[in-house]
């Protein structure tokens, strides 16, 4: 079943999607340091980083895509209230998008188990 554009759902799914997307990324981070940890002479460049910029990439483009879809799924002869709903969520789904790569940059340049 998927919601309209303008359906209001949509105005907490981004930073739900995100808040999740933090937990996992540093939960997991955390036990999998203490469970397998990486070698720490690789620095940046090893498997745990590469999964958590793969599942960033994953997050940011589903967040992208409903950033997209809230943004050009209504028409401009719509109801204002409807048009307001769902540009706003698009603009939530846009920041939760980019707080995601934001939060995202440290495993760029950091080893993962400092």
């Amino acid at each position: 079943m998927t919601f309209p554009p303008w359906h209001p759902i949509h105005l907490i799914t981004g930073l739900t999607v995100w808040a999740i997307w933090f937990v996992v990324l540093y939960g997991g981070l955390s036990v999998a340091c203490e469970v397998v940890p990486p070698d720490p002479t690789r620095g940046p460049l090893n498997w745990l980083n590469a999964l958590l910029w793969l599942s960033t990439l994953v997050v940011v483009g589903v967040l992208g895509w409903a950033a997209w879809h809230c943004a050009r799924g209504t028409p401009e002869n719509t109801q204002p209230n409807r048009r307001f709903v769902a540009r706003t969520s698009a603009g939530l789904y846009f920041l939760s998008a980019f707080a995601t790569l934001v939060v995202a940059v440290p495993v760029w340049f950091l080893p993962p188990c400092i």
